[in-house]
């Protein structure tokens, strides 16, 4: 069943599940269960070898040995709980929340915080996810902002501007893939940084995603399921459904927090996990480029989960410092460390979860089939970005990976763009990049979006079922921009499209909110 069209089954059952149970773990459970099913015809035995290779292969590949990758980005969450532990038990977290809400005086300014911190931290997308959350969080928290809806301006922000910025880690990850794909293809017209710059513009997505973003936050926006959450918490201040049990990244009432914190008991450990964290990236870029080193082979070579991890120790001991030296602490620093280990317990069971059933789907080839459907298709080359769009979303989507889309769409959108029209073969490898965060942020096994929901201290799948009509209504105006540059053959046409069919549904939303509310 490899490579056919029976290789969608798992990915398929999974969306339903959470779409009908809204249970994550048991809908990632039975997609790595049936899936595992069908690579062995349904030999019990079989399976059960298959499922639990699935979760060696998380710490220990056969092949490749240690995934040390994985191991610290999972001792990353983990210290990123304890980190907000300290923070809470310090009183450093109540001063900031007091301190902004001074100076942050209504929730429209609230919604706009995370928005342009989302911007600002354009360096990686699994570090803006958390930081944006760990910042933002007492502030939105204040003015009654739900938990779904920052974790929607958290995961709506984080990928698309990594994808559309060459100094962050996506940026530098393209550029490498497309000076392999030009040599491949004897593309001579371009040179690898030049093409990135020039297929920012044909990124429909990642505009309308960041305009749709902002015009939510200003107009307070609420689509579908987020109307549900915004109500609740305006009216009851009950900022997510405490009856689905534990969120990840959120504490319980165990840590009692300390009268006298002070501002820089959240500033001060933040601070040196965002300067930890770059100084790590840089400095493993560094280690790993031969030759020269510039800016770009820094992020290119750079270990993402390494200098993640390396951060987090760093603010976990300065934390830890802080609070040792405040009078009379009421929580002793083992209550600490176990209830902030524990928030994050439930991010790592998704995400592990999510890591198995991605390599059940890579081993059932269903990318490889996805992308056959591609290259077979008689579809004048005019609007070629717009059939890779579609697809490299529903990719992503049923993979939950915007890179291992990249890494299989990239070349196929360049071979075909090198034989209908070359001319094309930048707009076709932008709409991969485009399509690829679509799916990405509609995927419930996607790594960022689960990163997102952990810190903003959301429900994972309320943070996903929530963040599907934004992403549609981006999509719908992408795919507007990449029908009107098919047409036209105009860049600039295209994305002017776009942005004005964003505003025109959000100024269309805003006046039926009106109505119902008059």
């Amino acid at each position: 069943m490899e490579g056919e069209f029976y290789s969608l089954i798992p990915a398929i059952l999974m969306l339903v599940l959470v779409l009908l149970t809204r249970k994550v773990l048991l809908s990632l459970g039975a997609g790595i269960i049936v899936g595992a099913l069908m690579l062995h015809n349904f030999n019990i035995l079989e399976t059960m070898k298959e499922v639990g290779i699935a979760f060696q292969n998380i710490f220990y590949h056969v092949e490749d040995g240690f995934q040390v990758g994985n191991l610290y980005l999972l001792l990353f969450l983990l210290l990123l709980g304890i980190i907000t532990a300290f923070m809470t038990a310090s009183g450093g977290s109540k001063a900031f929340g007091d301190w902004a809400i001074k100076k942050v005086k209504s929730r429209r300014g609230a919604q706009l915080m995370p928005s342009f911190l989302g911007i600002l931290i354009f360096i990686d997308d699994y570090f803006n996810s958390l930081a944006v959350g760990q910042v933002a969080r007492p502030v939105t928290d204040r003015h009654k902002v739900s938990r779904a809806k920052l974790a929607y301006f958290i995961d709506s922000t984080s990928a698309p501007i990594t994808v559309i910025t060459p100094i962050s880690s996506w940026g530098a990850y393209i550029i490498g893939t497309l000076g392999a794909i030009f040599i491949a293809n004897d593309v001579t017209t371009y040179q690898p940084l030049e093409a990135f710059v020039k297929m920012i513009p044909m990124n429909m997505y990642a505009f309308a995603a960041i305009l749709l973003v902002f015009l939510v936050a200003i107009f307070n926006i609420n689509v579908g399921p987020m109307k549900k959450h915004e109500t609740r918490a305006i009216k009851t201040g009950e900022l997510y459904d405490e009856a689905k049990g534990n969120i990840a990244g959120d504490l319980k009432t165990t840590i009692s927090v300390h009268e006298h914190g002070k501002i820089m008991h959240l500033i001060i450990p933040i601070g040196v996990l965002v300067a930890g964290t770059i100084i790590a990236m840089l400095w493993t870029g560094y280690l790993g480029t031969e030759g020269q080193a510039t800016i770009l082979s820094l992020f290119e070579n750079t270990n993402v989960n390494l200098s993640l991890f390396t951060g987090g120790l760093l603010a976990v001991i300065v934390a830890s410092i802080l609070y040792g030296f405040q009078k009379r602490p009421k929580t002793n620093f083992f209550s600490i460390y176990k209830e902030g280990i524990r928030s994050m317990l439930p991010a790592i069971y998704i995400l592990i979860l999510a890591w198995m059933i991605g390599t059940i789907i890579d081993r059932l080839e269903t990318g490889v089939f996805l992308a056959e459907l591609v290259e077979k298709a008689a579809i004048s080359p005019n609007y070629l970005a717009l059939l890779l769009f579609i697809v490299a979303g529903f990719m992503a989507l049923a993979t939950g990976t915007s890179w291992g889309t990249f890494g299989i769409m990239l070349p196929i959108a360049a071979q075909i763009a090198v034989v209908s029209d070359v001319s094309l073969i930048l707009p076709a490898m932008a709409a991969v990049l485009a399509g690829s965060v679509f799916g990405d942020h509609c995927s419930p096994i996607s790594d960022t979006s689960i990163l997102s929901s952990t810190g903003a201290g959301s429900n994972h799948i309320d943070h996903v079922i929530t963040q599907l009509p934004y992403a549609f209504i981006s999509a719908f105006a992408a795919g507007v921009g990449y029908l009107v540059l098919g047409l036209t053959g105009l860049v600039s046409i295209g994305l002017v499209a776009t942005l004005a069919t964003i505003i025109l549904i959000a100024f269309l939303l805003v006046i039926s909110n009106n109505k119902k509310t008059a």
